[in-house]
């Protein structure tokens, strides 16, 4: 068979990272395995879940089973400076960040392909569900990204933030396949990652006692929870340009307020958010619907339809809209219709984007749950994954 060419898999210890290295294998790449030590702070990982040693021994059987080279490589200084800083700057400024995302976009798409090319590496591949396709426009390859076969496990979201450079080096080998049809290939095949249960938690960490992971920095700092009602004036609108709709409620403003409980820290908290408040005696249940980090206040309100949980609108900076298709960018004054997603799983939804002087707004055809600042908004033609951009209001 001829050689296609020398991948490094990033093998996770997971079933879908294994099979992508097996499939790779057969299609005749010279296949490495590698696995990313990303963290060594065992304290904060929830052990009998997901400990980054049980996962490292799972990744190595996998490779002794397919007969391909295989190596641990440490990461976790990296990985602390670009993406658990990152974490906890966000937070501190009352910001969601989603480092699945940035551990893409920074780890396994920047250092990790880095240490693939220097060990001769033509590509690197990872377990994701999603694909790529190459086409030609205006006599050079682009690469489109495309959401993967299996709507329940697409995860072409996590990757909003690549470039066609990053994405020019990339595989998705099981990206066109169903989740059953990956055990299935991992049993008959007899891989130790079979059955396995998925991965939850940090990129290539485990699962993290995120509190506890927060608090290693964020000092506890008691102050108070209020809860603001539903029909306040504050959630109505004067008018429906661009501008107002994406604002967060001036929540500071509202009338009828009132405080209901403490908490240890308005860092800890996220819009949305429904545990952790510690908070009872509710007609229904209490929800986050803004923080203030400066003052150290939680507002909540009741209810999962409170008006507060929903927006219109929101903002993308200039300097944080990025193009996964740069030739399609969009100039001062265009209007484009896509769909989009503000979350992983979330169903595509129908949106405008306005790129204006100041940044790209974004207008959704109908109001949204937890539009978070720190947060990704992806948008997509079709099956199309076309760019992304932080949340900034």
């Amino acid at each position: 068979m001829e050689n296609k060419g020398r991948v490094v898999v990033g093998l996770s210890g997971g079933v879908d990272s294994s099979v992508s290295a097996y499939l790779l294998k057969e299609q005749g790449y010279d296949v490495v395995g590698i696995f990313m030590r990303n963290w060594h702070d065992d304290s904060v990982i929830i052990s009998d879940d997901c400990p980054w040693i049980d996962d490292s021994n799972d990744a190595l059987q996998v490779a002794e089973s397919l007969g391909i080279p295989f190596q641990v490589i440490d990461f976790s200084e990296e990985y602390k400076e670009r993406i658990v800083d990152y974490m906890f700057a966000e937070y501190q400024r009352g910001r969601t960040p989603n480092p699945d995302v940035l551990c893409n976009r920074e780890v396994k798409f920047d250092i990790f392909l880095d240490k693939a090319l220097e060990l001769g590496a033509d590509f690197v591949a990872t377990g994701h569900y999603c694909q790529k396709e190459v086409m030609e426009k205006d006599g050079k390859e682009m690469y489109r990204l495309i959401a993967g076969a299996d709507n329940n496990k697409d995860q072409s979201y996590f990757l909003c933030q690549l470039s066609q450079q990053q994405l020019s080096k990339a595989l998705f080998p099981i990206g066109h396949l169903q989740k059953s049809k990956v055990r299935e290939i991992a049993r008959e095949i007899g891989l130790n990652t079979a059955d396995k249960k998925d991965s939850q938690g940090l990129c290539f960490i485990g699962k993290v006692k995120l509190p506890v992971f927060l608090q290693q920095k964020l000092k506890p700092k008691k102050g108070s929870i209020i809860e603001i009602a539903d029909d306040d004036a504050i959630f109505s609108y004067e008018n429906n340009d661009m501008k107002t709709l994406v604002n967060p409620y001036p929540l500071h403003l509202a009338k009828s307020k009132k405080e209901v409980g403490k908490h240890q820290g308005a860092h800890y908290f996220t819009e949305g958010q429904r545990k952790g408040l510690g908070v009872g005696g509710t007609k229904e249940p209490l929800f986050v619907i803004g923080t203030d980090t400066i003052d150290n206040i939680v507002y909540v309100g009741q209810g999962t339809e409170h008006k507060g949980l929903y927006r219109k609108g929101l903002l993308v900076q200039s300097k944080d809209v990025h193009w996964v298709r740069d030739d399609l960018k969009m100039e001062v004054g265009e209007k484009r219709k896509y769909m989009g997603r503000i979350r992983y799983r979330q169903e595509l939804t129908p949106l405008t984007l306005m790129q204006e002087s100041n940044g790209l707004y974004v207008l959704f055809d109908e109001p949204q749950r937890g539009i978070a600042s720190g947060q990704f908004v992806a948008w997509y033609d079709g099956d199309e994954l076309l760019g992304s951009g932080v949340i900034f209001a």
